[in-house]
């Protein structure tokens, strides 16, 4: 019987594990929104966003608190929730780098001010990250944690072009080369059950993410929002999101092509529940968790079963 490390409990690396081991203590992150906006949805690249955004990643209802106001609102919550004890930065909403560096540098130190704040991780896309913002994060990553989120969702392109991302996968390849090396922990989020995608090319995503210099990944589940492209593409017939017995296996054969120290952030999502309109079952977070632990139980298998370094290509 294959078993996890004895310094884990899942047979993956998860990301709660991670941090534990990173800083000795119970550490959450905060959502932040920054009030940025994002290339797809200003016109300067596309308009409309990606086909499943509403309006951008994540559901906010910050509205005009500053960025150390929101801080201490979560702090307050996970401390009473979670019994966290440190707490890190996440500027998640829309494009966290789509900025001058001064202004980003004004964001990034008032969260870091804030205390028992212990690093910041800033979700982005890869063609918004020019070197002049990778050295100021570099800079940050010298003192404190920092990780850097990369949206991909597919290596391929045409589900790109098909999803509206205005970027392509080169450069996403390109921003994580530029990043690697620096200090700062990358991570790539990949979208299961895009429109037109088959396991195989969900498989081919996971497999060129594996041959990167990655320090983690995303798994998303594609779920359907009111109000959205995708979710007129849904209700007209022209989309079906998976199965949950097809999302846990698919996750699985994810699981095992991934190195194993990878650190595993998320295996599937958040759906806002007023705003959802399929699968119902993403709204049962635990259930596809439990489902995924088990499937792997009953495989006999880990994260990293079918990868070898030889497997990976140089991308």
């Amino acid at each position: 019987m294959i078993s996890a490390s004895p310094t884990q409990t899942k047979r993956y690396t998860d990301l709660r594990s991670f941090l534990q081991r990173r800083f000795g203590c119970r550490v959450h992150k905060i959502t932040l929104d920054a009030h940025f906006t994002c290339p797809n949805l200003d016109g300067s690249k596309a308009i409309g966003g990606c086909i499943f955004c509403h309006q951008g990643s994540g559901h906010s209802t910050l509205g005009a608190l500053s960025v150390a106001e929101q801080l201490e609102r979560g702090k307050t919550y996970l401390r009473r929730r979670h019994k966290a004890e440190r707490f890190l930065a996440y500027f998640q909403r829309y494009t966290n780098t789509y900025a001058p560096v001064e202004t980003l540098r004004h964001l990034y130190d008032e969260a870091l001010a804030v205390e028992d704040v212990v690093g910041l991780v800033v979700g982005t896309r890869p063609d918004c990250v020019p070197d002049p913002v990778l050295d100021l994060l570099q800079r940050y990553a010298r003192r404190t944690y920092v990780a850097v989120e990369y949206g991909l969702q597919s290596i391929h392109d045409r589900t790109l072009e098909r999803v509206n991302r205005a970027h392509g996968a080169a450069e996403f390849v390109d921003a994580v080369h530029r990043t690697a090396g620096r200090g700062i922990h990358t991570c790539a989020h990949a979208m299961l059950g895009l429109p037109g995608e088959t396991r195989a090319d969900m498989l081919a995503t996971a497999q060129a993410i594996a041959a990167l210099p990655l320090d983690g990944i995303k798994i998303h589940l594609t779920y359907v929002l009111k109000h959205t492209v995708l979710g007129d593409m849904y209700l007209q017939g022209q989309y079906r999101p998976m199965e949950i017995t097809e999302y846990v296996e698919t996750v699985c054969d994810v699981l095992e092509r991934l190195p194993p120290g990878m650190v595993i952030h998320r295996l599937t999502g958040d759906p806002p529940r007023d705003l959802l309109l399929a699968p119902q079952w993403a709204l049962h977070k635990w259930q596809v968790l439990n489902a995924i632990d088990a499937e792997l139980i009953r495989r006999e298998s880990l994260q990293g079963r079918q990868w070898t370094r030889e497997q990976t290509r140089n991308l």
